[in-house]
């Protein structure tokens, strides 16, 4: 008995210890590093440790931590022996001293709103007050017409007294009201903010005797993320381009990022290291089905005809070979990591937790560029600013919406395309109005003419560019002739104004420098020969 009595004692006293044992610790988001669709929240603190085992615990953290994610270092003489996570579904929200706040509030308001509304019902009764003793009065037969007078001057001053303060009430309970309305849905967001569970961390540490230290606990949340714009500005094409560079970040991962220093990195760290391993890739033809017996019904031998078709068909699967193997199986998508880039925002940021997008301007660019226009008449009589941007690679950029700017005016929307295995990176500034371009058909240098089985058909066209802008300019002209598919067609080029040729896919580029005022044509002509008895589509 004596035993049993000292294991509860024992019990007892590991639970109390246990209690005890707990420590609730706050640690303040210090540093967020943002990646494309997660980030990963760092958390600081001091802590203060008594002699022996001690469970510390964060709570009113996201509850989208990745747990595999979760690191915690410890600074001091204490050894960490194991870190635990949990979403608590049981949080009671009228904890959260936000909403205290605003309940707070709006109980203030309506206690307002209640003395006003019984302010205007006193007046309201003085105001009927008035009225029934202005009619006593003028029933009197001796009044006269001085006191009717007065009476009604009387009436009408204290009438409109009233009645201007019972409007000034009703206006101040309808603002009150109003408040009361933006709070409302202000608690109202934040409860449905605050119904998602709270994330805990708990971390158990061990020490030999009362130390102080510091404890850096790190984790990857989802429901956040960024992605790069970038406004593209060019006052002069003799000055370099000016790019922009912005980080849009959202979050939504219930906590909000207060003054922490943001970082925004490129990295996938949730994508494994791991070289990808390739596999044989077997291929072969396709067997094709064979069709089964057609077992007519003859209902005295139904069992022995359809016991027939399934040994057949058992026989047949154990001679057919093995059905081959999917051409191309399913990868398993282990890549490995690139280099990254990462920008870190040295003034502290704020970002709340609403989904919202904030825009952060994390580095500005001058690049010297080599501006050259690019047009194509054929598909439009437009020409095309492009800034060509030597050593872009070590830039540190990435694909995304530029919008552009030129002259210190609006022009448009690109996209900024990084992904180009070149050592020039080609930025489109969009149109230039300056540069006028026109392509038309030179009619008496068009024919068709039949020479026995066949026909030879000449197209030629006039290209005219001019430059209205008072600097030169570089322009590339882009033009096509058609490609023959057949050995019965031929395709010669005719007279190309010394434009470069590609006869593998018909292309003629010519490269001009103009100058400020000047204009240039261009000749396009070539022949096409087929059989007479066939129609080509040459327009």
């Amino acid at each position: 008995m004596k035993k049993v009595l000292a294991a509860i004692v024992l019990i007892f006293c590991g639970l109390n210890l246990s209690a005890q044992a707990e420590k609730e610790i706050k640690a303040g988001i210090k540093h967020v590093t943002v990646f494309p669709d997660r980030a990963q929240v760092n958390h600081e603190t001091a802590v203060s440790l008594i002699a022996g085992r001690t469970v510390l615990k964060l709570s009113g953290l996201s509850p989208y931590i990745d747990p595999q994610s979760i690191q915690v270092k410890g600074f001091g003489e204490f050894t960490i022996l194991s870190v635990n996570h949990q979403n608590n579904y049981l949080k009671n929200l009228e904890d959260d001293p936000g909403i205290k706040s605003i309940r707070s509030q709006i109980e203030a308001l309506q206690l307002k709103s209640e003395d006003e509304k019984a302010a205007i019902a006193i007046l309201q009764e003085k105001a009927s007050f008035l009225t029934a003793n202005k009619a006593l009065l003028l029933k009197e037969a001796s009044v006269t017409t001085e006191q009717i007078k007065s009476i009604m001057d009387l009436y009408t001053s204290n009438y409109e007294q009233v009645t201007l303060s019972v409007l000034k009430k009703q206006r101040q309970i309808k603002e009150y009201e109003k408040q009361i309305a933006a709070l409302e849905q202000q608690a109202s967001s934040r409860q449905k903010e605050n119904q998602l569970p709270s994330g805990e961390i708990y971390v158990t540490v061990s020490n030999e005797k009362q130390v102080t230290g510091k404890l850096d606990i790190s984790y990857v949340a989802t429901n956040a993320g960024w992605y790069p714009s970038y406004d593209i500005r060019v006052d002069d094409i003799k000055k370099p381009v000016s790019i922009s560079y912005k980080a849009n970040v959202y979050q939504s991962t219930g906590n909000s990022w207060e003054n922490v220093k943001l970082s925004f990195s490129n990295a996938t760290p949730w994508v494994s290291g791991n070289i990808p391993e390739l596999y044989p890739w077997f291929i072969d033809f396709i067997a094709e089905p064979r069709p089964l017996p057609v077992a007519r019904y003859n209902s005295a031998k139904r069992k022995e005809i359809t016991g027939a078709v399934i040994s057949v068909a058992a026989d047949e699967s154990v001679e057919e070979a093995p059905l081959p193997e999917p051409a191309s199986g399913p990868e398993i998508m282990i890549q490995t990591g690139e280099t990254t880039v990462t920008f870190d925002v040295t003034v502290p940021f704020s970002v709340p937790s609403d989904g919202k997008m904030q825009t952060v301007e994390i580095q500005d660019l001058d690049l010297p560029a080599d501006y050259k226009y690019v047009t194509l008449p054929k598909k439009s009589e437009l020409a095309y600013l492009t800034a060509n941007i030597t050593n872009w690679a070590e830039l540190s950029l990435q694909s995304g919406e530029a919008t552009l700017y030129f002259e210190n005016s609006f022009v448009g929307k690109s996209w900024l395309n990084v992904n180009q295995l070149t050592d020039t990176l080609t930025v489109s500034l969009g149109t230039d109005n300056s540069i006028l371009v026109k392509r038309e058909k030179r009619k008496d240098f068009t024919s068709s003419k039949v020479l026995g089985s066949n026909k030879t058909e000449t197209r030629s066209f006039l290209i005219t560019v001019r430059n209205n802008k008072q600097n030169p300019v570089k322009i590339t002209i882009k033009d096509q002739i058609p490609v023959s598919s057949n050995s019965g067609i031929e395709v010669q080029p005719v007279e190309l104004t010394g434009g470069r040729y590609n006869p593998g896919n018909g292309y003629v580029f010519w490269d001009v420098e103009m100058k400020p005022g000047e204009s240039k044509q261009l000749i396009l002509t070539y022949t096409v020969k087929h059989p007479k008895d066939k129609n080509l589509i040459l327009e």
